[in-house]
């Protein structure tokens, strides 16, 4: 990755992802289960496959992807009121659910899922930042094995994936451009901003805000470019968590686009 002089208290690159690490089949159940560790942050993503789709999709002929997002209560150094024990949800929780339902489902053709229903089930553990961002990244890892029980039950004949899916988040921080900030980065950041894109390097979503001052043209480019370095290495994260099951996903991405 491009260098900076700037090193983070953390030891870090300006440009340097913290480490991550993608556990597959960490829970027993569930079709696909990764815990996902980035730095001090962790989440763990279940895909449920259930048969039948949303009310206002029946008869299409075609699936759905939907995701949930929460943190457990003590994920963060305060304690956090479980979204149940609540008469509405956090609005940010809603926020970041639908987004990363939004993000998987661009990458699945739906069309050949027949009328079933994937649910992504984002846990966080411990939060130190960039939890949509990870949960987004180690979600496909998720989604993937889930299609591919899919797969072996003959309920699909291949991956039905469009392409893979990254997240990762940058700012400024002192006016210097980041690269996926911590909770410490991000609580004091000028500029927050997620980008989510796929491993041909086309982009799906990007959020992004100044908490204090605009920001230039110049910033956002400089900005952007660390997210794209950053989602290449992503990429190799989840090449290399997947193993021998990335060749699945290629020749699914291929016969989508035959």
């Amino acid at each position: 990755m491009s260098g900076w002089e700037y090193v983070r208290p953390d030891g870090r690159g300006a440009s340097q992802l913290r480490p991550m690490e993608i556990t597959r089949n960490y829970i027993k159940y569930p079709e696909g289960s990764v815990l996902v560790e980035a730095g001090d942050t962790k989440v763990i993503v279940n895909v449920t496959v259930q048969p039948g789709v949303p009310r206002w999709r029946r008869g299409s002929g075609r699936g759905w992807i939907t995701a949930e997002y929460s943190m457990l209560p003590r994920a963060t150094e305060r304690r956090n009121i479980r979204d149940v024990n609540m008469n509405n949800p956090p609005g940010r929780n809603q926020e970041i659910q639908r987004l990363i339902g939004r993000c998987l489902r661009s990458v699945v053709e739906l069309d050949r899922l027949g009328e079933s229903t994937l649910w992504v089930d984002c846990d966080v553990i411990q939060a130190d930042g960039g939890t949509r961002t990870v949960s987004i990244t180690g979600g496909f890892v998720a989604l993937v094995d889930a299609l591919y029980y899919m797969v072996k039950r003959n309920e699909i004949k291949y991956l039905p994936l469009n392409n893979s899916l990254v997240a990762v988040s940058c700012g400024l921080v002192n006016g210097i451009p980041l690269l996926d900030l911590d909770y410490a980065e991000d609580s004091r950041a000028q500029v927050d901003l997620n980008v989510i894109g796929t491993g041909n390097g086309n982009l799906v979503e990007i959020q992004g805000a100044a908490e204090g001052r605009p920001f230039t043209q110049e910033e956002l480019d400089a900005m952007m470019a660390m997210a794209r370095e950053g989602m290449d290495d992503l990429v190799d994260v989840q090449r290399e968590a997947l193993g021998p099951l990335w060749d699945e996903v290629t020749v699914g991405i291929a016969r989508v686009h035959e």
